[in-house]
């Protein structure tokens, strides 16, 4: 079936029937400026601005406004056919939003495309005081009426909650989709282990990007092609001078992989400059700066990379603003694929256009559409293929728990025994394949889901539930407290929820994951309000295993809405390596795991279960 919100009733009007009701306004076509804007230090940033081209004289524009570090616009080599879109990534922006009337403003950050300057690490200050630059430029401009929003997606995303922390007064709302809230946690190292992915694919794609190294972008599907010839140069810089300069000054931008190792813990710095690290470039630093009168909308989806679902959910949960809004689909990092095994095709159908037009369309352009009267979560259950409503999130469910138990069983009574214990040795040949919530924030285009999963979990300690009576509904962060013993003094713990078919047949449904030396637990901090335990992380934190002792592990798996069938049942498997997307650890050894399940350390799964009439 379709994600479409059509003849949902979770929505009082749906983005469809929204746009159905939305003239626009601005008929013909679209003009475009680019131009340099020059920041408060003189670095100069490539910007584009689209306008209606019919305007009348002295209209002025409400504003949405992208910042990217993927090329606003490309330069396309001569002979390229005359519909080649030099702005594959942005044009839908363009292409939707200046014909009701908005000014759409795309922006090349420092150090990237045709802007000049360096990048001394992921949205280094610097670059966070270019947002609050760039939208004051904005509001001073002929063609702007003073109002602004920003959104985006992943890193464009998590710009807007950059640039609303600045507190400039001409950000009227933010949406940030797809995107980190605290970048080390749901980016770097999910659980405190390493995502690869950053040190491998997406290192060399925004090197490639930075440094116009065209042939290594044919590697990625995003950027490859005949027709791209490099970031496109502004107006005024005919013969490309300007941007060859600003792709020189790009060779001091800092590298990916020597960045992300350094910071192994969540507080981790930079020897060169104990002033920038880890807590430099997570969003939820600079919370206390968003207004809470500052309307918010977050977007995530079910498989979206690494940790990011994690991060819609706890930026939801932390923030202060009475305008607030979470949106959380059957989608992947983007939604540029519907993840859900119940769809009808790949390609997502959401009017997530639409929903954005009605946000900035209340809270930028001052035009009332009712959006007061929405509630402020909707979440899309898998299998179920349905969109539903709630009024928080989580939205309340019971709490149900099934226990670790002989012979591979998950059961409801808690063991009464001493003796019970499970022997796993750690096997570092296990990945999860090329196909998974990961490959997409890699730069990886993924259409199918996790369709290798079945038999992947043969080489795993497994534990299954009963056949269930009636069909279950589990929505929000499921939560496993597992009790083990380590021959070593450190350990991966990956776990995956899964579905078991009637057949016997598996599915993915999500997964949570923890390095054993972080195991530690404590409130989480208020600009983080995350469900479950929370594990700080922090270099003071990191806590050995003694071998041979048993230690407590806590872990949220990432949240999810999935329909279990009835006759189906629910598995919890648990593996120790994931080599397609996890660094390896420890080195050279392949440790015994002792997972206990007796009565003085009861391993156990705690499911959010829904009720359902």
């Amino acid at each position: 079936m379709s994600d479409s919100a059509r003849g949902s009733n979770a929505w009082r009007m749906t983005p469809a029937d929204y746009l159905a009701t939305r003239p626009k306004t601005a008929a013909g076509g679209i003009a475009r400026r680019s131009l340099h804007v020059a920041m408060r230090d003189g670095v100069r940033l490539a910007v584009d601005v689209h306008l209606p081209e019919a305007s009348p004289p002295g209209t002025r524009h409400p504003t949405v406004v992208l910042f990217t570090p993927y090329y606003r616009r490309f330069r396309l080599a001569d002979g390229a056919p005359a519909r080649t879109e030099a702005s594959p990534s942005y044009a839908v922006y363009r292409d939707f939003f200046v014909p009701y009337g908005y000014a759409v403003v795309i922006v090349d950050v420092r150090g990237t495309g045709a802007s000049f300057g360096a990048r001394i690490g992921f949205r280094s200050p610097e670059e966070r005081l270019d947002y609050h630059d760039t939208v004051d430029w904005i509001a001073r401009q002929p063609w702007s009426d003073g109002r602004v929003g920003i959104t985006g997606i992943s890193y464009v995303g998590a710009a807007a909650d950059f640039a609303a922390s600045t507190g400039h007064p001409a950000i009227r709302a933010v949406m940030p989709t797809f995107s980190v809230w605290d970048t080390w946690g749901d980016m770097f190292y999910p659980g405190g282990l390493l995502y690869i992915g950053m040190i491998g694919g997406y290192g060399r794609m925004i090197e490639a990007l930075d440094l116009d190294r065209r042939d290594v972008l044919q590697e990625f599907a995003y950027f490859a092609g005949p027709h791209y010839a490099g970031p496109a140069p502004v107006d005024d810089d005919a013969d490309g001078t300007q941007v060859t300069a600003a792709i020189a000054e790009h060779a001091a931008n800092f590298d990916t992989t020597a960045f992300v190792t350094q910071l192994t813990a969540r507080d981790g710095v930079f020897g060169h400059d104990p002033d920038f690290g880890a807590p430099t470039v997570a969003p939820r630093t600079y919370m206390d700066g968003i207004d809470p009168t500052l309307p918010h909308y977050g977007v995530s989806g079910w498989m979206d990379g690494a940790g990011y679902t994690n991060a819609a959910t706890a930026r939801f949960r932390a923030l202060r603003n009475t305008e607030k809004r979470l949106l959380l689909g059957p989608w992947d990092h983007g939604a540029r694929t519907n993840v859900s095994p119940g769809r009808d095709g790949p390609r997502p159908r959401f009017e997530m256009h639409a929903e954005m037009l009605r946000f900035f369309d209340q809270h930028v352009a001052g035009i009332e559409t009712g959006l007061a009267d929405e509630p402020p979560v909707r979440y899309f259950t898998m299998i179920e293929e349905k969109w539903k409503a709630a009024a928080a999130w989580p939205p309340p469910a019971a709490a149900t728990t099934l226990f670790l138990a002989a012979d591979g069983a998950l059961a409801a009574a808690a063991p009464a025994s001493d003796g019970g214990a499970d022997a796993y040795r750690t096997d570092h040949a296990i990945g999860t394949g090329s196909h998974t919530r990961y490959e997409r924030i890699a730069g990886q285009p993924v259409e199918e889901y996790y369709p290798d999963w079945h038999g992947r979990d043969a080489r795993m300690a497994t534990w299954t539930g009963p056949v269930l009576e009636r069909a279950t509904e589990v929505t929000g962060h499921p939560v496993a407290r597992i009790w083990l013993a380590s021959e070593a003094r450190d350990a991966a713990v990956i776990l995956y929820l899964e579905d078991v078919a009637p057949d016997g047949r598996t599915r993915y449904v999500t997964e949570g994951m923890l390095r054993a030396r972080y195991r530690g637990v404590a409130p989480a901090p208020a600009n983080y309000a995350q469900v479950g335990p929370w594990h700080p992380c922090g270099t003071a934190d990191a806590a050995p295993l003694e071998p041979g002792v048993p230690a407590l592990l806590e872990i949220a798996l990432m949240p999810t809405s999935w329909l279990f069938g009835k006759g189906h049942r629910v598995r919890l498997a648990l593996a120790a390596a994931d080599r397609d997307h996890l660094a390896r650890l420890p080195f050279g050894r392949s440790p015994v795991l002792t997972v206990f399940r007796n009565r003085e350390r009861p391993s156990s799964l705690t499911l959010p279960v829904m009720p359902r009439t």
